[in-house]
């Protein structure tokens, strides 16, 4: 395996074991609610952490930022104000229709429109015939192992006693609509790292490693996403009357913001792991952070005992899904090594 190939994997590796496990500290709150502590870690991921990091290792920041046109800036702003919304979108989807269902279709929908949109949209010349079919045929593995995967999920929660059934809940057939809305949107913060590119080659032109200069398209792309968060967990905050709960600091405080240091360093490693794979880098890349962050909340889930109690159909679903989630995996770095 070629040394930028397998820097490339092991960081993106590395991305999906960290995103994969940034909502687990939501577990060890006391007092806050989810608004409290999504309203956190949206401002420590979404707006602290990346200007931290592209101040830290950017050289020349402002003056990147400066020789870009308004269009340049505005496309990645969009499109993360697009992902936000996805963001949201996701939690009222998993709320009416259930993990499984919601999982298979939101994640599924994006990993495929993340993977493919770059690559034919931005990359199509770059990329010979086999190479395109390794891609399209790991893609569809990796939908085989999230559709197993979230429906092994589906059945485990039906057998665990007190759980509630959300897609019998009414308006099933919006509530599908939704789920698949934000499936399209939820790939938007890729597209803005990808199609914000602009702004990294502005940084390269000012001196700055290749690897480094990913740092100054965060802030950028973040931001628009940053908006509709806000204004989703201050509304909430409204409506359920809970400020009060931000007078209670430890140890929520350290939990929301060890999940933004999370998420932002799996995004920031994604961002280095794109330079290392080379020009499909945020196609290949994109899938196989999705791969490994699936398959790490997944084993997650089972080493703090989610599936302890799960029916034998469930299980065994589930390691078809990873089983699939793996050979994906081979099938992307080979399109990679043979591009």
């Amino acid at each position: 395996m070629e040394p930028s190939l397998a820097t490339g994997i092991l960081l993106t590796l590395l991305a999906g074991l960290m995103s994969g496990n940034c909502m687990l500290p939501v577990k060890f709150t006391k007092s806050w609610k989810w608004e409290n502590v999504w309203l956190v870690f949206s401002v420590v991921s979404l707006v602290i952490l990346p200007w931290a990091l592209a101040i830290a290792l950017v050289n020349r920041l402002s003056e990147t930022y400066r020789a870009l046109s308004v269009h340049q800036l505005a496309i990645p702003v969009l499109l993360g104000a697009g992902w936000g919304i996805a963001q949201i979108l996701f939690g009222i989807s998993v709320r009416r229709l259930g993990l499984g269902v919601a999982y298979a279709i939101i994640v599924g929908l994006g990993a495929v429109l993340g993977t493919l949109v770059p690559l034919f949209v931005e990359q199509s010349t770059t990329g010979k015939e086999h190479v395109i079919g390794y891609i399209l045929i790991g893609v569809t593995v990796m939908v085989a192992g999230i559709f197993l995967t979230a429906w092994g999920g589906q059945i485990r929660e039906r057998a665990t006693p007190g759980t509630a059934q959300a897609a019998q809940h009414q308006g099933y057939r919006a509530a599908i609509t939704l789920a698949v809305l934000c499936g399209f949107m939820a790939p938007m913060l890729n597209y803005s790292f990808a199609f914000g590119q602009d702004i990294a080659q502005a940084a390269i032109r000012l001196g700055n490693p290749a690897v480094h200069a990913a740092y100054a398209v965060w802030p950028i792309g973040l931001a628009g996403g940053f908006l509709p968060n806000l204004t989703y967990s201050l509304y909430l905050l409204s409506k359920n009357r809970t400020w009060f709960s931000f007078r209670s600091f430890t140890p929520d405080l350290f939990w929301s913001s060890l999940m933004g240091v999370l998420w932002m360093g799996a995004f920031a490693l994604y961002g280095m792991s794109t330079t290392y794979l080379g020009s499909l880098g945020t196609s290949i890349g994109w899938g196989l952070f999705q791969i490994f962050m699936i398959m790490t909340a997944t084993l997650s889930g089972v080493c703090t005992g989610e599936w302890k109690q799960a029916p034998r159909t469930a299980t065994l679903l589930l390691g078809l899904g990873l089983t699939c989630l793996t050979g994906a995996t081979v099938l992307l770095a080979l399109a990679n090594h043979y591009r």
